[in-house]
């Protein structure tokens, strides 16, 4: 499943918040309650990498994650390269086609 961190900017109060979601939707001003912002900003959170001294973790949200990410790890590689290509990939395979066991 998508999975995204979006960012918003309230047009009446000013207001700057982040909210994480399994789409880019419109969003609720948590200060004032303006309503129906659409995020300035959306970052893919998909898939990540996340590492340790040595290794390269590559976790991807399955199609079904519900009220959040629900990673999966997909690989670990000692290759930081690898570990951006197989994010980039993970991100345009559907479930059917990733090998990953939940942690």
């Amino acid at each position: 499943m998508a999975w995204y961190n979006n960012k918003y900017s309230c047009g009446e109060c000013g207001t700057q918040w982040e909210d994480q979601w399994s789409c880019t939707c419109d969003d609720e001003c948590p200060n004032c309650g303006a309503s129906d912002y659409s995020p300035t900003e959306s970052e893919d959170l998909s898939a990540i990498v996340e590492t340790d001294q040595d290794d390269f973790y590559i976790y991807v949200s399955p199609s079904t994650a519900g009220h959040g990410p629900d990673y999966r790890l997909l690989a670990i590689t000692p290759s930081k390269d690898f570990a951006i290509l197989l994010k980039k990939i993970a991100m345009e395979l559907p479930d059917r086609y990733l090998n990953y066991q939940k942690v």
